[in-house]
């Protein structure tokens, strides 16, 4: 048997061609086919003829040899050692070698191929500093090549947000086309990001790739990260429980770090109209060890807008401090150690002097001290990439809910190991994981839990050609209260134009409930019935990508879908008692996105429109709604100017459809709305001065009905849903100093 050469398709063509005009019976013909192919794949696979040629491929960039770069002639595939060196075994004659890695422009050259050895072929590979590498997805892989669509906010995003909100990721999240923030307890601040129309606490947050929130993310994560300290933000939109498990059946928001560049030192100061304050310091240098840290305060002065003697801005102090070490020897191994210390206090519920409808004043508070360590570690080992990741988060709170207390502590452990390698076509990954969640309650209702859930997973990325990609990719999960939670995953990529590129993905997940969730973070656990009975979720989701990109444009369209049996649900079981069940009936999701960008000279121009429906059974009326504060309607505009010198001017408006609502008897929706807002940012050398405007339109709820209810609700909370601004129009300002 003879190894195809690179010029061995078009003659198979042709062969092909002429057995057909042989043969009229169709089943014959496909018969002949098949066996062509497996002929074919057969001789890829395996044959090493005497006369083959064995060609060795020297990757370099700037100087320095390559490590885990894709070599490819033709269907064959290879990747570089740690010394950048790759060997194929070629039929003898012409070819074209192609080498690609993460991070640089492809290569292309033209080699004769001789029988026996054939002498090294030497490739420089130029880095490209717009190249965008996504990891979430387990394969260090450029963006455009991933058949799973991620989406990525990058560090242009991140930096104008970390001037209009720099103590959190919230805005960053909320203004992303698909995801919405939402405000889950109002008097303290308290939100959550809901990724395609579902509930919060189906998103899977992580930062580096580790789940240093916890197993499980609460409504107060999101407002403890600063925007400064990151380098990008990467989004899985839909079921992900085939890449991390039963925490991110909604999704996963991975935070990844900022990473040195050099010698860095930055300080950012900012003020608020209401009475906010931010300081924050960056410090960083780089190298084959290389490590930054990342410092700040942030603060809020409690606020009662509308004058009705409840909070409308939670008051709160914080302060964090965040280290990174990391090591790489431009040989494939490197290494990421981080820790975390998070110190907040916040405070809501009725201001000094005033009382609640009761005629009692009713003081919300929460303290929170938060620590957490975390490491990933790669090395490539014969042509393998092997990796392990681990973490551990301690998170205790301390919560007041008028006269009622809860105190605790959250405990996570996280354990990864993985391997992945390539075969001809084939980008392969396998590994085990080993999570476990545990709540200790120190005082309040009995809700003390302990979860593991041991985790196998396997993917394997097929490249038909460089135009069409699959990736398989499964799960199971052995859940220690749960069960089995078994989670397969298909995505193809087809690039049918250059400037065209074609996603479809579809698969399973699953969630494990715990007592926390949207509501028991606003009102806490002691008017939840004990749990019991309580199944596993389990969802399945598909979703379709098109997109454009030339000229100047980025154009892409979205439409997707999602199914959740066994949702579980508050159930209101007495005047002053909840119990969590599930629904007898499934959550119903689809929608479709819409997103037109423009850049030229500086210019940035963008416009997205969502579109979202879903539904769930109302447990109390026994009939179907709309899952309450997801609009139906969502749309933005924005456009940018950004000299390199001068600095940057910006405009931007949100637009928010009707709106389910569930614990407000004044009104069954709330109201379309629209918030405006405006940013400029001038550069005097080092310095950047900035200020910004947000809500200009002073939109809040409070104008439209009052917050609060006459009575308290069966969970205990004394708020309606919070489905627009409570604060009113806020402008800040600061300085921004890269020394």
């Amino acid at each position: 048997m003879e190894i195809p050469s690179c010029s061995v398709w078009p003659p198979m063509i042709v062969a092909l061609d002429s057995t057909a005009r042989l043969f009229h019976d169709a089943g014959l013909l496909m018969r002949l086919v098949v066996v062509c192919l497996l002929a074919v794949f057969t001789s890829l696979a395996y044959a090493q003829p005497p006369d083959a040629g064995t060609l060795i491929v020297e990757v370099r960039s700037e100087g320095r040899p390559l490590a885990g770069a894709t070599v490819s002639a033709g269907a064959l595939q290879g990747t570089t050692d740690a010394a950048g060196r790759a060997a194929l075994s070629l039929a003898p004659g012409p070819c074209e070698i192609r080498v690609e890695a993460a991070g640089h422009l492809p290569a292309s050259v033209r080699v004769s191929i001789a029988a026996g050895a054939t002498p090294p072929v030497s490739v420089e590979l130029r880095p490209l500093a717009e190249e965008v590498t996504v990891t979430t997805t387990r394969s260090t892989t450029r963006l455009q090549d991933q058949p799973l669509r991620v989406e990525v906010i990058d560090r242009d995003d991140i930096e104008e947000k970390a001037l209009m909100t720099p103590g959190n990721v919230a805005m960053l999240l909320g203004e992303t086309t698909g995801l919405r923030v939402q405000t889950t307890a109002p008097s303290l601040g308290a939100a959550n990001v809901r990724i395609q129309g579902l509930r919060g606490h189906y998103a899977q947050l992580l930062a580096d790739g580790l789940p240093l929130y916890g197993a499980q993310g609460d409504s107060f994560s999101l407002m403890q990260v600063p925007p400064l300290d990151l380098g990008q933000v990467e989004v899985i939109k839909g079921v992900a429980s085939a890449l991390y498990g039963a925490s991110a059946l909604g999704g996963v928001v991975n935070l990844v770090s900022r990473r040195p560049g050099g010698h860095e030192e930055e300080m950012l100061l900012n003020a608020t109209t209401l009475g906010g304050l931010d300081a924050t310091g960056w410090l960083a240098r780089a190298g084959r060890w290389s490590w930054s840290a990342i410092a700040g305060y942030h603060g809020q002065a409690r606020r009662d807008v509308d004058g009705d003697g409840w909070t409308d801005a939670a008051g709160y102090d914080r302060g964090l401090l965040r280290p990174r070490l990391s090591f790489d020897d431009g040989r494939g191994t490197t290494l990421l150690a981080t820790a975390g210390v998070i110190a907040e206090n916040r405070e809501g519920g009725t201001v000094e002097g005033e009382l609640a409808p009761d005629g009692q004043p009713f003081v919300e508070s929460l303290g929170t001290r938060h620590v957490d360590a975390g490491f990933v570690g790669k090395w490539l080992k014969s042509g393998r990439l092997v990796s392990v990741r681990g973490s551990f988060v301690r998170t205790a709170q301390d919560r007041r809910f008028g006269l009622d207390h809860e105190r605790g502590v959250h405990l996570a452990w996280f354990g990864e190991a993985s391997i992945t390698g390539t075969s001809g076509p084939h980008t392969w990954v396998a590994g085990a994981a080993f999570p476990q969640d545990r709540y200790d309650l120190r005082e309040g209702p009995p809700f003390d839990y302990s979860f593991s859930a041991p985790g196998f997973f396997a993917q394997d990325e097929i490249a038909f050609s460089p135009r069409l990609l699959l990736a398989a990719s499964a799960r199971a999960d052995l859940h220690s209260e749960y069960g089995t939670l078994a989670s397969p995953r298909l995505s193809l990529l087809a690039r049918p134009h250059p400037a065209w590129t074609l996603r479809l993905s579809g698969g399973t997940g699953a969630f494990a409930p715990t007592p926390f969730n949207e509501r028991t973070d606003e009102t806490g656990l002691r008017r939840l019935q004990p749990l019991s009975g309580l199944r596993a979720e389990r969802a399945r989701g598909a979703s379709f990508d098109v997109a454009f990109r030339g000229g100047g444009f980025d154009l892409s369209g979205t439409l997707f879908g999602s199914l959740v049996r066994h949702p579980t649900q508050l159930e209101t079981v007495g005047p002053e008692a909840v119990a969590l069940v599930n629904a007898p009936e499934p959550t119903r999701t689809w929608g479709t996105e819409l997103i037109a960008r423009y850049v030229k000279n500086g210019f940035t121009l963008m416009l997205t429109h969502a579109w979202t429906r879903s539904t769930e059974l109302d447990l109390d009326a026994g009939a179907r709604r709309e899952v309450p504060l997801t609009p139906r309607h969502a749309a933005s505009f924005n456009m940018i100017w950004e000299g390199e010198r001068w600095g940057r001017l910006g405009i931007e408006a949100y637009y928010t459809g009707r709106q389910q609502l569930e614990d407000d008897a004044r009104r069954k929706s709330g109201r379309p709305y629209l918030l405006l807002g405006a940013l400029a940012q001038r550069r005097f050398g080092k310095v950047r001065v900035f200020v910004n405007a947000e809500n200009l339109l002073d939109m809040r709820q409070t104008s439209e009905e009052p917050v609060v209810l006459p009575a308290r609700r069966p969970d205990g909370g004394w708020t309606v849903d919070a489905w627009a601004p409570l604060d009113g129009r806020v402008v800040n300002g600061g300085i921004r100093v890269v020394f």
